[in-house]
């Protein structure tokens, strides 16, 4: 629910009445993922989308019937090929919905720190006790935690301790606590939904294709940085969607910025005097893409200068170049489409080749997909 924080953080201060229904599990070819939520409110106002339309009917009925009884619940929902007009996932996948009253609670504040954009997770459980389901905890990255869970306190320590990994990773998925550790006599399962800034995108290059990337950038969630060293071109006239621009030598300001396992860097300068150092440094950075701009010629050349400052073969492995997905591109927008495509790419583990006639699947499960389950917490 909190991929729509924002509108829900209206509503609460409106002081609307509603319920959410989230995605909670998945199984094969599913079109959301959990986290992934629809909400209704009392006047039959609807959000967001838990499968891209095809049990949107059914979801938004419990949602309905959730805020007249008050009740909590959990709905699975598969493929029907008996009856055309069931309701049913016709990409043949599996998913459970859970579907809440929000009234109270820890609720709030995590819709609040949701949409302010600050980092907290939610975990509610999913599977258990029918007296549990839906109970929640509102997770802070110093591990402080909000909420009961409505069972042991131990097993709010436990939850909030396990919530607070998977919010420092940014994942979102289910977790399971094992008999022992959930202490109410059977195991419970728990989806945790983490909030986190979005990760930034820093573009080198204040060119005309920098322009359309960044609008590509925005698109993808990312907080967009333009960086170059030439005043007259580094303005934010020129790029009003950037988040920043910044008159700066591209290796001097890298060195001082903050970067993550989420950050992409686009080098589009193609000038040595720019690339070199800065990829020199970009390469050696636990950062999620490294890609650069240029020829064949240029890549060539570029590597070449690499080796020579001491770039080892291994870090030179991690870097793209020449940018981008082969789409035939030629505008500053074509590219950059084919520059956005390496990125989802690499970040979701695809292939990049068509979907047409492959083999291959069509969601991923890449480094920074939602997290699926994981063992037993004892």
């Amino acid at each position: 629910m909190l991929d729509i924080a924002e509108e829900l953080t209206r509503w609460v201060e409106q002081g609307r009445d509603f319920a959410v229904a989230t995605v909670v599990a998945v199984g094969g070819s599913a079109p959301r993922q959990p986290g992934a939520a629809l909400a209704v409110d009392s006047e039959g106002t609807a959000i967001g989308s838990v499968s891209g339309g095809c049990v949107e009917g059914a979801v938004y009925e419990l949602c309905r019937q959730a805020l007249a009884d008050g009740e909590t619940v959990l709905e699975r929902f598969g493929y029907s090929d008996e009856d055309a007009f069931a309701v049913g996932l016709t990409c043949g996948g599996i998913i459970d919905i859970l579907v809440t009253p929000v009234r109270g609670g820890v609720y709030p504040a995590a819709l609040a720190a949701a949409a302010g954009g600050e980092a907290a997770a939610l975990a509610r459980i999913t599977e258990g006790p029918a007296e549990l389901l839906g109970t929640a905890l509102l997770v802070h990255p110093d591990g402080s935690y909000e909420g009961r869970l409505g069972g042991h306190p131990e097993l709010d320590r436990t939850a909030a301790g396990e919530a607070r990994a998977m919010l420092d990773a940014g994942r979102t998925g289910t977790l399971v606590i094992g008999e022992d550790g959930s202490r109410c006599g059977q195991p419970l399962t728990l989806l945790v939904e983490s909030s986190v800034p979005a990760p930034r995108m820093i573009v080198f290059g204040a060119i005309d294709f920098a322009s359309a990337l960044v609008r590509v950038g925005k698109f993808l969630g990312y907080h967009v940085t333009v960086c170059d060293a030439r005043p007259v071109f580094a303005t934010p006239a020129r790029f009003p969607e950037a988040d920043e621009v910044v008159v700066e030598w591209p290796h001097t300001y890298l060195e001082s910025t903050e970067v993550d396992g989420r950050t992409v860097l686009c080098v589009l300068t193609h000038d040595a005097k720019f690339d070199v150092p800065l990829l020199e440094l970009a390469l050696k950075l636990p950062v999620a893409y490294v890609g650069a701009m240029g020829s064949r010629r240029t890549h060539e050349d570029r590597n070449k200068r690499l080796r020579e400052v001491g770039v080892t073969e291994l870090e030179l492995a991690r870097l793209r170049s020449p940018i981008g997905l082969d789409l035939g591109a030629r505008t500053p927008e074509e590219t950059a489409l084919s520059i956005g495509a390496e990125i989802v790419a690499a970040r979701r583990g695809g292939s990049g080749v068509s979907l047409t006639g492959a083999h291959t699947p069509i969601h991923h499960d890449g480094p920074d997909a939602p997290a699926g389950r994981i063992g037993s917490v004892a």
